[in-house]
């Protein structure tokens, strides 16, 4: 493959990376939410009640400044409470609102990833995600290398 092409290959990457945000974009615009307070609902969804900022910032690698004033946002909204844990930790727990915010909006997303993801063939699912990973290694090594 000639650096023109792997140039191509790069460009149409990124342009579905992109175009995978603006979808995750539109459904949290639709579901009347701000893409960061859909990210920690979600998140949430994955993690359990109870997980602390400091988890639900490095499952979905927003900063913890962002994750802490969308918790904030969600919490005046009255879908979160934070419970004390050990030293300054907080758990993040939903109310009752919260949980139906989720179950309304946030598990359908899931089960729209989950029905997509199922059109592919195991081979190609388990392809799609160790190229990934490869790629995001690779780009992590490089960022370290030149930039961290």
């Amino acid at each position: 493959m000639t650096k023109y092409e792997q140039g191509k290959n790069l460009e149409a990457f990124n342009r579905l990376y992109r175009e995978m945000d603006q979808i995750y974009h539109g459904l949290a615009v639709r579901l009347g939410m701000s893409d960061s307070g859909f990210i920690i609902l979600y998140t949430i969804a994955e993690l359990g009640e109870g997980c602390l900022q400091k988890d639900i910032a490095a499952w979905c690698s927003l900063s913890r400044q962002t994750v802490n004033s969308s918790i904030q946002n969600l919490k005046a909204q009255g879908f979160l409470t934070l419970e004390s844990g050990r030293g300054r930790e907080k758990g993040v727990f939903l109310t009752q609102e919260g949980k139906s915010l989720i179950e309304k909006k946030i598990f359908p997303v899931m089960e729209m990833e989950k029905s997509a993801f199922e059109e592919m063939s195991p081979e190609e699912s388990r392809k799609m995600l160790e190229l990934m990973g490869k790629y995001v290694q690779f780009f992590r090594e490089q960022a370290a290398e030149r930039l961290l």
